[in-house]
């Protein structure tokens, strides 16, 4: 049975590229007779804005699909903390106090994910008075789990290439646990067979199958869409103020009729969709 997810997170409004992804997502698992999940991810701190996930609920409902809720991130920060500590104890972590700026005064090479870490806090005795994220030890991990690989459901077979990442931060400064290490561990619990998301997050699939290898969690099969742009070509975005659809919603728009528009791919003037 396939069991799907959305997940997204209180610090801003739902857009038209998250009822694309949502409806993905339900109707991959509906074609099948499997469960459709939705996942509150609430640990941003002070951006986490409770009023907000009753926000989605309304809107995935103007939509008109159904889902099972499970429980929010926010309620599960024990699991994170555990599984950090694993990982610590282990010798896969290692703390970090540098901050975004003095790394970027390194000038670092770029990878698909933004900023690759040079592993400037690797073995350096560090202050404990100054705040320290965690950070995985990708070259050792790799020594230890040998290749490893993952499947895409349009890219097809993948060997994972964590390296191309660098030694990513895994429990943030600011927060119980970065995307990578709460997304994986939730994943998992919630029995998720098909992990659907954009396309921009394929690279990120790496550091998640190798944080599976280390922890012994199931492997799903991933499903990356491609995205919606705007008619600057870049993807719809909270942060660029891209229409919201409670703002759709409170206009009297109909949902049904936006959500069966997206599953045939007629979207909105000045609005495409970026192949994966």
């Amino acid at each position: 049975m396939i069991v799907t997810r959305f997940a997204p997170s209180p610090n801003g409004s739902l857009h038209l590229g998250h009822a694309y992804s949502a409806v993905v997502a339900h109707d991959l698992a509906r074609e099948t007779g499997g469960r459709f999940l939705l996942r509150i991810e609430d640990i941003d701190g002070p951006r986490s804005r409770p009023e907000l996930a009753e926000e989605f609920r309304r809107d995935l409902e103007w939509l008109g699909l159904e889902w099972e809720e499970v429980p929010a991130q926010s309620i599960r920060l024990a699991s994170y903390e555990a599984a950090a500590h694993e990982l610590l104890e282990r010798g896969y972590l290692y703390p970090c106090t540098c901050t975004r700026a003095e790394i970027e005064a390194l000038e670092p090479r770029l990878g698909s994910q933004g900023v690759v870490y040079p592993g400037t806090c690797k073995g350096r005795l560090l202050d404990p008075d100054k705040p320290a994220a965690l950070r995985l030890d990708v070259d050792r991990a790799m020594a230890d789990c040998g290749e490893l690989s993952w499947d895409d459901a349009l890219a097809g077979r993948q060997l994972a290439d964590p390296r191309e990442a660098g030694d990513v931060v895994i429990v943030r400064k600011d927060a119980p646990a970065s995307y990578h290490l709460a997304a994986t561990l939730d994943d998992a619990a919630d029995g998720v067979t098909l992990v659907t998301r954009g396309y921009d997050l394929f690279p990120a699939t790496s550091i998640h199958r190798l944080l599976q290898a280390l922890l012994g969690l199931p492997v799903p099969r991933w499903h990356h869409h491609g995205l919606l742009l705007d008619d600057s070509g870049q993807k719809l975005a909270k942060r660029r103020g891209s229409p919201s659809l409670a703002d759709r919603r409170r206009g009297g728009e109909n949902g049904l009729l936006l959500a069966e528009q997206l599953r045939l791919r007629k979207f909105p003037a000045g609005i495409s969709l970026a192949s994966a």
